[in-house]
């Protein structure tokens, strides 16, 4: 069986396609204008355990675009669909398309893709990333009043978010940390920003336009409920420099400790595996 999956959901009904089968217009607006909505799903064990909070945040990055959302279980349909006899000792990147289609009153695309999450991905997760801090040239709180701008929304306009991981990659780091015009710590291009200090866990305010993380949420709730304060804070690159652990968390990447911060060596306080821990429980 493939190791590539994809599945569409079309006038109601879910089919599932050969992974070289086209599924979509050319003309689709998705395709041509970036105007459409995504979630990656984590496939663990053959099922997705987390699927739940990926649908909230689908349905609600769809609000804020203004999309046609065609419901929850059409979203499910797609992600059963391509998720079928999925192999459990394999953890699959499901990610899951939703687009205006044609525009003009007509049905939204959406689509699931399946496949093995890259081995690059799981070493990361296992041995830690360097990390560059760049200035998405923004100030912290203006997004909140320009909706346009689509804070908080998980879009497919992603060339902005490769290309700040293309110059990570070109002076010898793996990913970025944006930073606001003014300093304030805002997320990664694919991820969440998380850091240990004062014996709390703290991530930066969703009001700065920032995506809501779907992993940290999960994190945060479990570290209460084990004894560990989190907090929402309003950080700069200089906390993550005094922290004493500092992680970027994404869905399929899971919590990956920085282990080097603008060309600085930094350790995570042995706290690594209890993060690690508290998301795999």
């Amino acid at each position: 069986m493939s190791t590539q999956r994809v599945a569409v959901w079309r006038n109601g009904a879910t089919s599932v396609v050969g992974p070289d089968e086209p599924v979509v217009t050319a003309f689709d607006l998705g395709l041509g204008r970036g105007d459409g909505v995504f979630e990656s799903v984590l496939v663990a064990g053959g099922t997705t355990p987390h699927l739940d909070a990926h649908l909230d945040r689908l349905r609600r990055s769809a609000g804020i675009m203004g999309l046609t959302h065609p419901g929850d279980d059409a979203v499910r349909a797609v992600v059963t669909a391509v998720t079928a006899d999925w192999p459990a000792g394999t953890e699959g990147a499901c990610r899951v398309f939703l687009t205006r289609g044609l525009g003009d009153g007509t049905p939204p695309t959406l689509l699931a893709l399946l496949a093995p999450v890259p081995a690059e991905t799981l070493r990361q997760r296992a041995a830690g990333i360097a990390v560059v801090a760049l200035s998405l040239g923004v100030p912290a709180d203006f997004r909140a009043t320009a909706p346009w701008l689509l804070g908080g929304a998980k879009t497919l306009s992603y060339a902005v978010n490769m290309a700040a991981q293309r110059h990570a990659h070109a002076v010898g780091a793996d990913d970025v940390v944006f930073a606001s015009l003014e300093g304030r710590l805002l997320e990664g291009p694919t991820s969440t920003v998380v850091w240990a200090a004062g014996g709390r866990l703290h991530t930066p305010p969703v009001e700065t336009g920032i995506l809501p993380g779907t992993t940290q949420a999960r994190l945060f709730a479990r570290a209460e409920a084990d004894g560990w304060p989190t907090a929402v804070s309003s950080g700069t690159v200089d906390d993550l420099h005094r922290a004493d652990a500092v992680w970027l968390l994404s869905g399929i990447r899971g919590a990956t400790p920085v282990t080097r911060l603008d060309g600085v060596d930094r350790g995570d306080g042995g706290l690594t595996g209890r993060v690690q821990e508290l998301l795999a429980r």
